[in-house]
């Protein structure tokens, strides 16, 4: 299993910058592919980008692509969200979850929504003023 939590959120004015940290604890950082999910009041969760356990393998949501880096470091087991650009539309609680890349047959494609993600953080509040 893995623990997961995030920082690094805050209070940033439109065209800024931010940079989220995702810290896991547990075994094996290695075997799990990692994802940023974000929850804006009243919305569901929504996928905002993935990294695949090498780091190879990258997705991201349309309103992330061009704006928004994911990246990792499996020594540190961190990942992080690199944010610029940012739009009061990015308002929201930001997640960081991870699965296993083992499935029971084969190894699992890295995960784009909520319903591939199977460990969660608490998640860290970003609001981007107009």
């Amino acid at each position: 299993q893995v623990q997961l939590v995030e920082s690094g959120g805050g209070l940033v004015q439109a065209g800024g910058s931010l940079r989220l940290l995702c810290s896991a604890s547990g075994d094996r950082f290695n075997t799990y592919a990692v994802g940023w999910f974000r929850q804006a009041s009243g919305k569901e969760r929504e996928f905002v980008a993935s990294i695949g356990w090498s780091g190879a393998t990258l997705h991201y949501s349309d309103s992330a692509k061009g704006r928004f880096t994911i990246d990792r470091n499996n020594g540190r087991k961190t990942a992080t969200l690199q944010m610029t650009s940012l739009k009061p539309e990015d308002t929201g609680v930001y997640f960081c979850a991870a699965h296993s890349i083992w499935g029971p047959d084969q190894m699992r494609p890295t995960g784009q929504s909520t319903d591939s993600f199977d460990y969660w953080g608490q998640g860290t509040q970003v609001t981007v003023s107009s």
